[in-house]
């Protein structure tokens, strides 16, 4: 079996408080008195055997981190170990929820993860770029207030919007006035869909939310004319073959959708979503598609070229990027 550690990667999807490593977690939870009785199992993981239970667990995680330092410390812990795993560029995915809504606290958190990100960025030179997202199951309105918010403090590294949380309830166009006032602001727009959601909701996303990346997305493979649309609109989808096997969106990796994907000319990117989570990491991710579907090194090249043309950053950064990948001998695929 190959070592993909070293390859370069892009992630695209990547939830910031998803990706808290746990012994952090239980480090500030000690230090701050707070009962996470639940939030861990016999081996020390973070307890989630469902979706359900998997956002219960991650919004209890993300109660741990309410200081400016905290997520400058999670910031830089959650990038060093992408780094450690060969990723050069990696999008966050912020809530407004978590941070709070009012401008003030925005501020100063959001500048203590640029700080984070600065650490990181000079310590092993990954790049990083931040995608506020509106939260599902906390509704329209909510989503339209944490819209305002992000657009009345300072942009940083933030340069995408997006939705999260519980694909189950209300409709994507329930958020489209959040997601057009954030497209005029000239955010870029993403969208989970198609994990829970099933078929309709990636067309949804797409008719109604007007995203040009669909989080996830892997259930379009049961519909044939929407996998041709997708081909056809170049539109890419940002899967995370772990965490669908994780959450029983399928039942092991062999029955993941991606290989179909791929068949049917859909562009694709791999990402970890909340790796610790699903017990995962950037070069498991790899290392298991090599082993269940035979991918290798040319494949691998055009998930990290494919993340480079969809990534939500400035050209110059894309110039980089492809440089990088261009100087690491990764293939031209």
């Amino acid at each position: 079996m190959t070592d993909w550690r070293d390859f370069p990667k892009l992630e695209l999807h990547l939830h910031l408080e998803g990706a808290a490593p746990p012994p952090l977690v239980r480090r500030l939870a000690a230090e701050k008195g707070l009962d996470m009785v639940g939030v861990f199992d016999e081996a020390g993981h973070y307890n989630s055997n469902d979706f359900t239970s998997f956002l219960r667990t991650y919004e209890r995680v993300s109660t741990v981190f309410s200081t400016p330092d905290d997520y400058r410390a999670l910031t830089e812990a959650v990038l060093t170990e992408c780094a450690n795993n060969g990723v050069i560029y990696a999008e966050i995915f912020l809530s407004p929820t978590s941070l709070g809504y009012d401008p003030a606290k925005w501020t100063d958190y959001l500048a203590a993860i640029e700080e984070g990100a600065d650490q990181a960025e000079q310590a092993h030179g990954i790049v990083a770029r931040l995608i506020p997202v509106a939260i599902r199951h906390h509704g329209p309105e909510q989503a339209v207030i944490g819209a305002k918010t992000i657009m009345s403090v300072p942009r940083g590294r933030m340069t995408g919007f997006g939705i999260a949380g519980d694909e189950r309830v209300h409709q994507p166009k329930d958020f489209a006035p959040a997601f057009k006032a954030m497209a005029e602001a000239g955010f870029r727009l993403t969208a989970h869909a198609g994990e829970f959601g099933g078929v309709e909701s990636v067309r949804a996303a797409l008719d109604d939310l007007k995203v040009e990346r669909i989080g996830h997305g892997v259930r379009a493979a049961e519909d044939a004319d929407l996998l041709v649309r997708l081909a056809a609109e170049g539109q890419v989808l940002e899967t995370c073959p772990g965490s669908n096997v994780s959450l029983g969106v399928y039942p092991d990796l062999a029955s993941h959708s991606i290989g179909a994907l791929l068949a049917a000319g859909v562009k694709c990117t791999v990402s970890t979503d909340d790796p610790p989570f699903f017990h995962t990491n950037m070069t498991s991710e790899y290392t298991e598609l090599e082993a269940t579907f035979a991918m290798g090194e040319v494949q691998f090249a055009r998930f990290a070229r494919t993340a480079v043309q969809a990534a939500f950053c400035e050209p110059e950064v894309k110039a980089n990027l492809v440089a990088h990948l261009d100087k690491s001998g990764v293939p031209d695929a």
